[in-house]
């Protein structure tokens, strides 16, 4: 596990995905991160990468060939190498491989990079086509947050708060895991969304279209506690569907999970990337918690 910190706050990351595992802050010993309990969800904070969500049949057509694609994509389960640290940032790397490329056909290099600013943490990646050819692929964060931050309040109480007033269009998941040609209007109230028991049951909340660049959560008392600021054309919030999790993920997205009618190949998929050889991708998100 590495740690880096300022005077505000302690942040922990694994190897492992370079994914955080833990954010507190210093003065209050609060623990902000979800601690990834498998019996709701053993997951923290992974990377999306080279696809968000899941693919049409679990498989993605490139050039003629057909790939398996795990949903998520592949980097969330593989070790990243330290590339560098100071008392305040750290970066880590992922590098195509045999491996990667028998699910994947592109050679790339991944950067994931953390730095703290106060009470804020700067999430950064870096993708480098150091392939031959254009190279094809989705990026996303799954930060997991507490909600209820408090053990003793219900996770209903709280609201989600948005950068927006007016009515948000939530894009519906289908049973299958992509996404449904149906829209739900979200209801706000002052910026802010009640969450209910139910309001995960049919998985994750799809604001599409650049709706809503900053997105947090609210205490009973009024407080936003952590917020997320990106500039991402797609945000997932989700929690797992019937398990009354203790906690909410708010997903900054340069991709998307394919429609259920969609029959394209990988050059075709709705808000894909793409990189010429020797081209960087840079994107950034920031965590702030109060």
């Amino acid at each position: 596990m590495f740690q880096i910190e300022n005077e505000e706050i302690i942040l922990k990351i694994a190897s492992l995905g370079a994914e955080m595992k833990s954010l507190v802050d210093k003065q209050t010993a609060q623990e902000y991160l979800w601690h990834g309990d498998p019996a709701y969800w053993g997951r923290t904070s992974p990377i999306l990468f080279p696809f968000v969500g899941g693919c049409k049949n679990n498989e993605m057509s490139y050039d003629g060939q057909v790939y398996p694609v795990p949903k998520h994509g592949f980097a969330r389960n593989m070790e990243f190498d330290l590339i560098s640290q100071s008392e305040q940032e750290i970066w880590f790397a992922l590098t195509s491989s045999e491996e990667t490329l028998k699910e994947y056909p592109f050679h790339f290099c991944l950067s994931l990079g953390y730095r703290l600013e106060g009470k804020s943490v700067r999430v950064m990646w870096k993708v480098e086509n150091t392939d031959k050819k254009k190279m094809y692929f989705s990026i996303g964060g799954h930060p997991a947050f507490n909600c209820p931050i408090h053990a003793d309040e219900n996770q209903t109480a709280y609201k989600i708060a948005f950068d927006v007033e007016n009515q948000l269009q939530n894009s519906l998941i289908g049973a299958d895991g992509l996404l449904d040609e149906k829209q739900m209007e979200l209801e706000l109230h002052d910026g802010k969304l009640a969450i209910t028991e139910h309001l995960f049951d049919n998985d994750a909340l799809v604001i599409e279209n650049e709706q809503v660049h900053k997105v947090g959560f609210v205490t009973p008392s009024g407080k936003e506690y952590v917020s997320v600021e990106f500039d991402a054309p797609v945000v997932g919030i989700w929690s797992p569907a019937g398990k009354c999790a203790p906690f909410i993920c708010i997903e900054p997205w340069y991709g998307r999970c394919d429609r259920s009618i969609f029959s394209g190949t990988l050059e075709e998929r709705e808000y894909g990337n793409e990189l010429n050889p020797g081209e960087t991708f840079e994107k950034t998100y920031t965590i702030t918690v109060a």
